[in-house]
């Protein structure tokens, strides 16, 4: 047999994986590794899907999406993100992944370098690596608040050198940048002409802070991409956009027809319900997450164990340097003696050396539980000064 193609074979497993699948063998496993919403998706959503179903709404729909939900989406851009934009500019996709593997088919050739960072979700980078690109590393770390470190990324730039991926509210650390660091990398994106790859999927999940688009500021070279999963607890009905300049916008489109044709019609008709209809939901889910990261925070305080506050997402990084540097190897004792399943940092990439992902979308009781285990874990191996 001839062999399978090189570039995907090679891809690693994704790293959250595989705790998730040694998790689901652990009876009465408390599961703080999956980065979904606990909520159920709010009823008037779920109705308009239904009710598009019984009434036959069952056909392929344009490429691009239907125009009903390309126009909310750009309002909803004006009117949260702060960024005038048409519908023509806004391609749906099923979920925000599909976008980002758009994005990259439509952007990367061959050899060119994408500057990803050091500690993101690993989809971003694999797709980098899908399509021939070079994926290159800047620093995110918890002593400069997992925010970007603009001298690196100048001494990283290269002429290869084709875009810059972000992601605020950050997965998973929780990082929201500010309006001082989103101009600083738009503006450092121009100085290099670089196009800006903005994952934005948790961007309604902001506590302290502010959301700050990139594209407000650089709408010329920016490509936002986002979704319904995480605001509207939306995971399982995959529904995602991304909003590019226009030129752009219609390469994306293009793609959709050898990639997936249209995204599924009924969850179209779901996405219209979420942005045109109530938002009460979204502001309930958000305040239940800010009640459980300042829960979180409180019991590592207790313990000594507290290093940093997450300004949104739904996640907190542990750190676990006093029982390993490896994550996984940490990640894998948590679970066989506490049975709490977390996410190893180091799935995330390299900046995750010695740290753990704790999802706060769980109850609040089980979250109390699952961290009262791990920092008693924590001090039982911390090891002596």
């Amino acid at each position: 047999m001839k062999p399978f193609a090189t570039v995907p074979s090679a891809l690693p497993p994704q790293g959250v994986r595989v705790i998730m699948d040694l998790a689901w063998q652990v009876p009465d496993c408390i599961h703080l590794e999956v980065g979904e919403p606990n909520f159920p998706t709010p009823a008037h959503i779920v109705e308009a899907a239904v009710d598009a179903a019984r009434s036959g709404f069952h056909k392929y729909t344009p490429n691009a999406g239907i125009p009903e939900l390309r126009e909310a989406i750009a309002a909803k851009m004006k009117r949260y993100n702060g960024m005038e934009v048409s519908p023509e500019q806004v391609c749906v996709h099923p979920g925000a992944v599909t976008g980002i593997a758009s994005v990259m088919l439509a952007l990367v050739d061959p050899g060119d370098e994408v500057l990803v960072p050091g500690l993101s979700w690993p989809n971003g980078e694999m797709n980098v690596r899908l399509f021939g690109g070079v994926p290159v590393h800047y620093s995110l770390r918890a002593e400069n608040g997992f925010l970007p470190d603009l001298e690196e990324l100048e001494r990283l730039v290269t002429p290869r050198t084709k875009a810059l991926l972000v992601n605020t509210p950050g997965n998973p650390t929780g990082a929201v940048f500010d309006e001082e660091t989103v101009m600083a990398l738009t503006a450092f994106c121009r100085r290099h002409d670089l196009w800006l790859i903005s994952d934005e999927i948790y961007e309604a999940i902001v506590f302290d802070r502010p959301h700050i688009s990139p594209g407000r500021f650089a709408p010329e070279r920016t490509v936002t991409i986002s979704g319904f999963s995480k605001a509207y607890a939306m995971t399982g009905w995959r529904l995602g956009y991304t909003v590019a300049p226009r030129d752009l916008a219609s390469v994306i489109i293009k793609l959709q027809e050898p990639l997936i044709s249209s995204t599924n019609s009924l969850t179209q008709r779901a996405g219209v319900a979420a942005l045109t209809g109530p938002q009460a939901c979204v502001e309930e889910m958000r305040e239940a997450y800010r009640r459980r990261r300042d829960l979180a925070l409180d019991i590592l305080r207790a313990q000594g164990l507290y290093r940093y506050t997450p300004q949104g997402a739904f996640y907190i990084m542990v750190d676990v340097s006093g029982y390993s540097l490896d994550s996984y190897a940490a990640a894998k004792a948590i679970l066989a003696e506490t049975k709490v399943a977390v996410a190893p940092g180091e799935a995330f990439g390299r900046d995750g050396r010695g740290l753990v992902r704790v999802s706060l979308a769980n109850s609040d009781e089980l979250l109390r539980q699952g961290m009262e285990r791990i920092c008693a874990f924590l001090a039982r191996c911390r090891q002596p000064a």
